[in-house]
């Protein structure tokens, strides 16, 4: 691959003022770091570029997620922390103390990710894309998806971004309380009923936007005043959750409208009125649209083709593997079938699950910051600017803004979800933390070249722009009143909870300043931060009024960018009826991923 170490190191130079900035921040020593409080804001000059910006962490946090160099040294397989260094997976079979624990796991598994690949994976730029692991296709026309092996050379495709999906493969939304409801697409066989605040039905035929809401009419052109609602009704369905219900979404006059089994008008979040929402970088940067991938580790891959095959039984039946006994059983699947005796070059790691987002690498002002591969994206016909068609295909090298990394450990067979971003993607809204002098706030502050939200922006983030109709059409269309354009993102919950919880921010923080004042300097990963990880107490299954552990408010300002607040279990949730055990459907891609053979 072309972004290979040595691709990385080549890199390094043209990134080296970065990594010796984020060193000096880290140091407290005097340089090129304005102290604005006690929260950092560091400028890196970029070559042909003027200054970029990006939030660093507060060097005054307390360290209430210590770290000992001891153990940050050991993940090296050097023994020793070097430049863009090979990292070993953290021993996934070994328990996890909360919270720490589990965000130790979380920088450990994300540093091992992106490694150069040892020879011992078969090649690659990267672990995540070496042999030991397979893409995931975008789901068929039955829903179903493919294990792609990773072999040399491979180009991978990557889609554009998908909206998140619930918990029944729905597009993904909130309501206007903050809680998630899933969309059943716009059928054209269906007309839009509603009751009117009397009660009596009325059909709706036209839509406006008055002052930002939603004015429906009747035939007659006559304005129809209904009852909104936040919660859905449930659609009869059993398996739904007292906190997600389905509503159907109605396109009229270019204005999305959703309503519930019970003639409600469902009242969601501004900027939530497309659910194939697509996120553009802005112009500043290079305008590129963004892509996602979805990939699988080894163990994870064979474990479900050995699941399918009825050979694998875990520990507790229908569990994702967390136990040695559970590793075991997948290794001898494995090497039953073609493996050889060792078939996983790092077992221990158990099943992982990444998800990734990325932007096209041109442009970017400090494209040296960023983890790059190649990959063929779709290219788009964009004379009309209500309605960019897919015309074909181009390689090009993308860059890495977004990761989601997540594993089965011991103990947890409902995976720890863990999320990173690179530091130049969104500001963050105001939040506060313990410093080693009280605790202090961190006010929100959008100036500065952002990637994903334009210069001091000061109006309503997070409003979704745009959507892709998907297949067959493949195209892009606006949603009223934008236009195909950026939007303005805002990391909402910067630390995955509550910005006032300052105790739980800080051991976030903490971890990451100890992972960060470790890594060398210019090492191309410590332009990354973990944002949080959850998990459910003692692996308890999650579902209604067990949502998690440790950052509860988890989202990804490029995965989720319009649904943030939510929470990931809120649609990784075990819905088998009668089977209380069955975590294997916490993800959404195990029950439809079709086996290796």
């Amino acid at each position: 691959m072309r972004n290979s170490l040595a691709g990385i190191v080549r890199g390094a130079t043209a990134n080296r003022i970065f990594g010796i900035v984020r060193g000096l921040n880290r140091r407290r020593t005097a340089g090129l770091a304005l102290m604005a409080g006690s929260a950092v804001t560091i400028f890196v000059l970029a070559t042909g570029c003027g200054p970029t910006v990006t939030p660093t962490l507060p060097n005054d946090a307390v360290n209430s997620c210590a770290l000992s160099s001891a153990t940050f040294n050991s993940w090296f397989q050097s023994g020793t922390p070097t430049l863009n260094g090979a990292v070993n997976p953290a021993d996934s079979t070994q328990f996890l103390a909360p919270n720490c624990g589990f965000y130790q796991w979380s920088e450990n598994m994300f540093l091992w990710l992106t490694s150069p690949a040892p020879s011992s994976y078969g090649g690659g730029d990267h672990i995540f894309n070496s042999p030991a692991f397979y893409d995931v296709s975008p789901p068929d026309a039955s829903g179903n998806r493919t294990l792609i092996a990773h072999t040399p050379g491979l180009i991978h495709v990557f889609p554009l971004r998908s909206a998140q999906a619930g918990i029944h493969g729905l597009q993904l939304v909130m309501d206007a309380s903050g809680k998630p409801i899933e969309v059943k697409p716009p059928d054209p066989k269906l007309t839009l009923t509603v009751k009117d605040i009397t009660g009596k039905l009325v059909q709706i035929v036209h839509a406006r936007l008055e002052n930002g809401q939603v004015v429906l009419l009747d035939k007659e052109l006559r304005v129809v005043a209904t009852q909104h609602v936040l919660t859905p009704t449930l659609l009869g369905d059993t398996r739904l959750t007292a906190n997600a219900g389905i509503v159907q979404k109605f396109n009229i006059d270019g204005i999305s409208i959703f309503q519930d089994a019970a003639l409600n008008v469902v009242d969601v979040e501004q900027g939530q009125a497309g659910t194939d929402g697509v996120l553009e970088a802005q112009t500043t940067a290079n305008g590129s649209l963004i892509y996602y991938a979805t990939m699988v580790n080894d163990v994870y891959a064979y474990f479900r083709t050995g699941v399918s095959k009825g050979q694998i039984t875990t520990t507790t039946p229908n569990q994702f593997p967390t136990t040695p006994s559970d590793l075991s059983q997948t290794i001898a699947f494995a090497s039953a079938n073609g493996k050889g005796s060792t078939p996983f070059p790092d077992p221990k790691a158990l099943a992982i699950e990444v998800k990734s987002s990325w932007v096209v690498a041109a442009g970017l002002p400090n494209v040296s910051s960023y983890i790059t591969m190649p990959a063929t994206i779709p290219t788009y016909d964009k004379s009309n600017p209500a309605m960019w068609k897919q015309n074909g295909q181009q390689t090009v090298e993308l860059a890495l803004v977004g990761m989601h990394v997540v594993g089965s450990t011991a103990g947890h067979p409902e995976l720890v979800w863990a999320t990173f971003e690179h530091t130049g993607n969104t500001p963050l809204a105001s939040y506060s933390y313990d410093s080693t002098s009280g605790t202090k706030t961190v006010a929100q502050n959008t100036s500065g070249t952002w990637l994903f939200s334009s210069n001091g922006a000061s109006g309503t983030p997070n409003v979704q722009h745009m959507f892709s109709t998907g297949a067959p059409t493949n195209t892009i269309q606006p949603i009223s009143p934008f236009s195909i354009s950026p939007s303005d993102t805002l990391r909402t919950e910067p630390w995955g909870i509550d910005g006032s919880n300052d105790s739980s921010n800080t051991e976030v923080i903490s971890m990451n300043n100890n992972v960060l004042g470790m890594l060398v300097s210019g090492d191309i990963r410590g332009n990354y931060i973990m944002t949080g990880a959850t998990w459910t107490p003692f692996g308890s299954n999650p579902g209604p009024g067990n949502l998690g552990v440790g950052t509860s408010k988890l989202s990804n300002s490029t995965m989720e960018t319009y649904v943030q607040g939510g929470n990931c279990f809120g649609c990784h949730q075990n819905l088998t009826p009668g089977l209380p055990n069955v975590t294997t459907g916490v993800s959404h891609i195990f029950g439809v991923l079709k086996p290796l053979f």
